[in-house]
Parts: structure tokens; sequence; C-alpha cells
């Protein structure tokens, strides 16, 4: 019995590290921190580990559980794509079967973190595994399918906020708007770099419905709007200077994205898309906390 469970172990880590690769764990990075802005406002201050650690579970189960089912929904295409040939599902690092067990038992974490949460949190989760599992077979029919994105990872800091305070309110809109745009925006960048595979295979985008040229347009246009929402945001919210020169760091940061990414040049947009962007978040919720924690 005893070297049953101590094979078993091992075994299910390795699974599990193949999963975490699959929906790129890492990537939690770009919603927890906008998670945590709405926590700490609507607490004003610290919430307790309980609500913090509750919330941190929901938010990396619910990112996990929508990129898991698009990961399933795209095996089909991804293994004809050069670039997503090496991701576990096309390579058999993980099975269909595998992959779908997890993935539920992700969207079952999730909704026991909510229930953990509130009756409200609860009431909703059905609702945001919905509208998060939806979004992988969007680019089928609409190139709007960046902004649907960007509206998953922007209930990230409406539902920091409804797990302390099940109200919604304009703070939390304002910041749900902004995280809407600025993901939608980095997006539109990265789709650039599949867009005659996705001409291709028939799927829509940004870049196939209006070139290269236009989206980058577009995704600059969506970036304005994201840098607007969150200045509006953090004087709704109260925050004060410090929130507004980090503000003007991240809008800086943005615009410099765009300098990288030129139409005729894509080779860095891994580097707006991973890094820069990764930045922005933990930047953006360390000037809310420090506002929040007093100014010096």
């Amino acid at each position: 019995m005893f070297q049953k469970l101590t094979a078993f172990w091992p075994k299910l880590w390795q699974e599990f590290t193949v999963f975490a690769r699959l929906v790129k764990i890492e990537h939690s990075v770009f919603a927890l921190p906008f998670a945590y802005i709405g926590l700490f406002l609507a607490a004003e201050g610290w919430p307790g580990w309980r609500l913090f650690l509750v919330l941190t579970a929901a938010m990396v189960a619910i990112r996990s559980f929508a990129m898991a089912i698009n990961r399933l929904a795209d095996a089909g295409i991804d293994v004809q794509n050069p670039r997503t040939q090496d991701r576990p599902l096309v390579t058999g690092q993980i099975s269909r079967a595998k992959a779908w067990t997890m993935t539920l038992a992700a969207a079952l974490i999730f909704v026991l973190a909510c229930a953990g949460l509130n009756s409200l949190c609860l009431y909703l989760a059905p609702v945001a595994l919905l509208w998060s599992g939806l979004y992988s077979y969007s680019k089928r029919f609409t190139w709007l399918s960046h902004f649907w994105l960007g509206s998953i990872l922007g209930f990230a800091p409406l539902g920091g906020w409804l797990a302390h305070s099940p109200e919604f309110t304009l703070s939390a809109v304002l910041f749900f708007f902004g995280v809407t745009f600025w993901v939608a925006g980095f997006d539109i960048l990265y789709a650039c770099q599949d867009v005659g595979f996705d001409a291709k295979m028939g799927l829509h985008s940004l870049p196939v419905q209006y070139g290269i040229q236009g989206a980058l347009l577009l995704s600059t246009f969506s970036h304005v709007n994201a840098a607007v929402f969150f200045i509006l945001a953090g004087w709704s919210a109260g925050l004060g200077w410090i929130y507004v020169l980090v503000w003007l760091a991240v809008t800086i940061v943005l615009l410099w994205e765009h300098y990288l990414v030129q139409a005729d040049d894509l080779d860095r947009i891994n580097l707006a898309f991973f890094t820069l962007n990764g930045i922005i978040a933990v930047v953006l919720c360390a000037g809310v906390l420090a506002d929040i924690f007093g100014p010096l």
C-alpha cells in the first residue's frame, strides 16, 4: 500500500506540471494583480488572509479552466500551426481525457472558492465559466474575439471587489473596462503573427479583417482607451498622487509597446505581449496598494 502511494504522488505531480504547461499557469500574472486591486480597494486595506487566499484560488482556477478549454477546442488547429505544434495536447504529453478531467477539476475548485466568498459570487460562477469557456470558439465567427478575451480578464477587478463587497460600484466597472481594452490591445498585437495562418483556416481576427497595419492602429486605440479608463477608475476610487505617477509610467510602457511592434517588424511581439504586460499588471497593482496603505 505504501509503495503504491509513493508511486502515485510523483506521477500525479508530473501530470499536474504538464497541465500547468498546457494552461501556461504563469500567465496568471495578467489577471491576479487586477483581482487584488478590486479586493484591496473594496476592503480599503488588508482584506484578511481568508479572502485573499480564496480569491487567489478562484482566479487561478477560472483562468486554468478557460485556457484548458481553449487548448482543447483548438487542438485540431494547433497541430497545423508551426508556432503551436509543441503544445502538450499536440505532442501527446497529455491526453484529451486527462486534460478534460483537470479542466473539470479547475471548474469545481472555482465554484467551491466562489461559495467560500459570498452568495453573489456563487450565483455568478456559472456565468463566468460559460462566458470564459465560449470565448475559445469566438474566433470562428467574429473578429471581436479580442475584446471577448479582454472582458474575461476584465472580470478580475470586478470579481475581486465582489469577493469583499457583493455590490457593483463605479470604480470596479471602470477597472473592468480598463482591463478589457488593455487585454484586447495586446491580444491584437499577438494575433498579428498568425495573420496568414488564420486567414487560411477561416479564423477571424482584427489582423485578418483589416490587415496588420489596421490592426496595429486598433491596438493603439484600445490601449489609449485602457489608459483613460485606468485613470478614471483611480479617480473614482479616490486614489492619490502615487497612483497617478504609476498610471503615467504604465501609459508610457503601453505606448512603448506600439513603438516596439511595427507592421514590417513583428519580431518583438513576445517582448510586448509577455514581459511588458506582466510588468504593467504588477506595477499598477503596486501603485494602488501604495496609495491605499498611505502616501510617503
